[in-house]
């Protein structure tokens, strides 16, 4: 079994979910009493999110490719970024070592497909859905054109992640506004076909259960490659 390096704490609280599903998915596969072999370097998520709403993207690149080396040097032999937003600065970490970042859009992509879904709604952070580095490669290298939902529709849900979700909380009226943001979306564009959750946080508010077309939960999707990995070769 190879050993995944998880770049977590963006918040705890969906790493812990990354946790729970990466072993859950050995102990799956290989039965018994198995189960993952880790490296976990978890940030304070307030340093984080402090640079990312300053647009300090270069000091946040800085920290992560830290974390990468950290992990790198412990003897993790693949790393996971657990959160979407994040991958924001994937390539120049990538670019800072030599073990294999497991792309979170690249294996929401390759669900994507195998679903027949091209045009999906993207719920994420402001940060995800309103700049390039994550709809740009979905489209670029997976020719999937995301939708995202209208600039007040962006706003709330940008702000219940970071007011709620990422603090553990998880309300009926947030679950609410997030099912009606859907509905509105899909009423303005009938093309989209399937809905991403793209902040790891997401999955702790809604779910397959909640809609009638695809959902690709990327916290379970990413977890399962890193399973995937762990156990390849």
């Amino acid at each position: 079994m190879k050993t995944i390096g998880l770049i977590g704490g963006m918040s705890w609280e969906s790493t812990a979910i990354y946790y729970r599903l990466i072993n859950e998915g050995v102990r799956e596969r290989l039965g018994g009493l198995h189960s993952a072999r880790l490296l976990m370097w978890s940030f304070d998520f307030a340093e984080i999110a402090e640079r990312q709403h300053a647009d300090d993207w270069a000091g946040a690149t800085e920290m992560m490719v830290d974390a990468a080396r950290r992990l790198e040097a412990g003897g993790a032999e693949a790393l996971v970024i657990c959160t979407n937003t994040m991958h924001k600065m994937a390539d120049d970490v990538q670019a800072k070592v030599a073990i294999p970042i497991i792309h979170i859009a690249d294996a929401t992509a390759a669900a994507m497909k195998a679903g027949g879904v091209s045009h999906p709604l993207l719920l994420a952070t402001r940060f995800t859905m309103e700049q390039d580095f994550y709809k740009g490669r979905l489209a670029d290298r997976h020719g999937i054109t995301p939708v995202v939902p209208d600039a007040a529709g962006r706003d709330e849900i940008h702000r219940i992640i970071y007011e709620e979700l990422v603090r553990g909380v998880v309300t009926a009226p947030s679950k609410d506004i997030y099912l009606a943001e859907v509905a509105r979306a899909r009423a303005n564009n009938p093309r989209i076909d399937g809905l991403i959750m793209g902040c790891t946080e997401i999955t702790m508010l809604i779910g397959q259960g909640d809609f009638d077309v695809p959902v690709f939960d990327t916290t379970a999707i990413h977890a399962h490659a890193a399973v995937e990995f762990a156990l390849s070769g």
